[in-house]
């Protein structure tokens, strides 16, 4: 039976029997493949409970049911595993990373805003982690802005109440205590917004900054999300 060239839906056949069975197979492949999201790309082993259209892009290293899929589309249908080999400019969600890639044609690419043939490319990023406040007048995050990246904004909220001698805080990096923003609240649901008056490039692994107005932290946590750009470099071939 013959199938269509890029969903391999399979086709009727002239006085073909049982017609409902085909297109019902062609109904569920299209259910599985438009708006198209995966649920990891990571799992090189299938999951031994799947549902029904379930879906997820295979890493290299597939095993299983997977066993030769490397990078390959595996839709649960059926009852089984069906896939489908991306072709040049597909885009995928992918849900556990929260993030959307794009198929160049010969790698995937992480949120692109644009790309060349060779695989260069702009891409946005958001970098989003909790942060438990320890004691001090001030504390550091740990290396969250990644070197060659430019920042454009760090926003926030409070998820535990800060809790302390301080009157608010500020936001900021080692050399700017200020930079993303001051006089924020310390209340659970107090949010931030520190928008960078020009995009800020990063050349090392950075950390972000919390300094405590009017006195010192003892506690709390904060949700922090940095948004970025970052830049790919071209392949050689």
């Amino acid at each position: 039976m013959a199938d269509t060239a890029t969903l391999n839906l399979p086709l009727l056949a002239a006085s073909q029997a049982q017609k409902h069975v085909t297109v019902n197979e062609a109904l569920a492949r299209i259910d599985a493949a438009l708006q198209l999201s995966v649920i990891s790309r990571s799992l090189m082993t299938p999951p031994a409970l799947p549902e029904a259209g379930d879906c997820y892009l295979v890493p290299l290293g597939g095993v299983n049911d997977w066993d030769g899929a490397d990078e390959q589309l595996a839709f649960h249908l059926n009852g089984g595993w069906e896939f489908l080999t991306p072709l040049a400019g597909w885009k995928i969600f992918v849900v556990d990373e929260a993030l959307d890639i794009r198929f160049d044609g010969v790698a995937w690419q992480e949120n692109p805003l644009s790309s060349s043939p060779f695989g260069a490319g702009m891409r946005a990023e958001t970098v989003e982690f909790d942060f438990d406040i320890g004691a001090g007048a001030s504390v550091l995050t740990g290396f969250v802005i990644p070197k060659g990246s430019v920042v454009l904004a760090v926003t926030g909220v409070v998820v535990t109440a800060v809790t302390g001698t301080l009157s608010d805080w500020s936001l900021g990096v080692a050399t700017s205590d200020t930079r993303y923003g001051t006089l924020y609240g310390v209340g659970t649901g107090s949010w931030l917004r520190g928008v960078t008056g020009q995009p800020q490039a990063y050349y090392e692994n950075t950390q972000l900054k919390l300094t405590a107005n009017g006195g010192d932290f003892s506690g709390g946590t904060v949700r922090l999300a940095v948004h970025l750009l970052r830049f790919d470099i071209p392949r050689t071939s």
